[in-house]
């Protein structure tokens, strides 16, 4: 029986494990190898606004419940109303990720997420240069 761990490249002791950043946990076993939001498939576009559903947030048992993803990207949204985006480069995690994470805490009711207008229904240029014309002719 060999003792000692094999050597090569197909061990490497250190692929789990990074000086500066620490135990590395990859993007799918954050996110239970999901790709997308909830079971109810919400878009979530970058420019999303998050808010914390109650201003204190969920009662610390439930949050006990959550990963710590979900608690810090809960911590940060306790701070301010955040974007999707924003989250994503303060919680230092991919974007994909926060999505499905946000999706979660969406899921539970923990937050609540306003979407961006589609631009289909955005008021078309022309009325807006019709009344900024009659304004001006007030």
């Amino acid at each position: 029986m060999n003792e000692h761990p094999p050597d090569g490249p197909a061990y490497r002791p250190s692929h789990w494990y990074d000086a500066e950043a620490g135990p590395l946990v990859r993007p799918y076993a954050m996110t239970g190898g999901r790709t997308a939001p909830g079971p109810s498939g919400v878009r979530l576009d970058l420019i999303a606004l998050v808010t914390l559903a109650v201003p204190q947030g969920p009662e610390p048992a439930e949050e006990s419940l959550l990963g710590p993803e979900h608690r810090a990207l809960l911590a940060l949204c306790r701070k301010e109303t955040q974007s999707v985006a924003e989250l994503a480069a303060d919680a230092d995690l991919p974007v994909g990720v926060v999505r499905v994470l946000v999706g979660d805490l969406l899921e539970a009711g923990h937050v609540v997420v306003s979407r961006p207008v589609p631009p289909a229904q955005l008021p078309d240029e022309i009325i807006l240069r019709e009344v900024i014309d009659g304004l001006r002719a007030l």
